[in-house]
């Protein structure tokens, strides 16, 4: 990993809510809402965008756990903003705190802890073979 990567340093992500992120269960929708689905995966995204410049040609992230409170719904067309700021680097890991928020409010918070690691490793722990 190359050196820079500070704690407080921050990323984010903003995305329009629509009925592709609605909170949904084998194609049926039960709240048309944004879901908690899509509130993880824009926190991943945005605590990824922090280690991105840091990653060697050799490395890749992994995520290694993730712990959110999904605190308030939010409606299609709203506008969801998260914020991933780390809050712990030590030797490969690196730990973000992230907060979402609409127009409005916070409507969710969290942790995302991310791993760098050789890609060839990576490629031993998924099965895939080596190139």
């Amino acid at each position: 990993m190359k050196t820079g990567m500070q704690v407080g340093d921050s990323a984010f992500v903003t995305a329009q809510v629509t009925p592709e992120m609605f909170a949904q269960f084998d194609g049926e929708v039960v709240h048309p809402a944004y879901s908690t689905v899509s509130m993880v995966y824009h926190m991943e995204w945005a605590a990824r965008k922090i280690i991105l410049p840091y990653l060697e040609d050799d490395e890749e992230g992994m995520g290694a756990a993730v712990s959110v409170k999904h605190i308030a719904p939010t409606t299609e067309g709203s506008t969801v903003t998260v914020v991933a700021t780390v809050t712990n680097i030590q030797n490969n890991i690196i730990v973000t705190k992230v907060e979402a928020r609409n127009e409005e409010m916070v409507i969710g918070i969290g942790e995302v802890k991310q791993v760098i690691l050789p890609k060839k490793e990576i490629q031993r722990k998924i099965g895939q073979s080596i190139t």
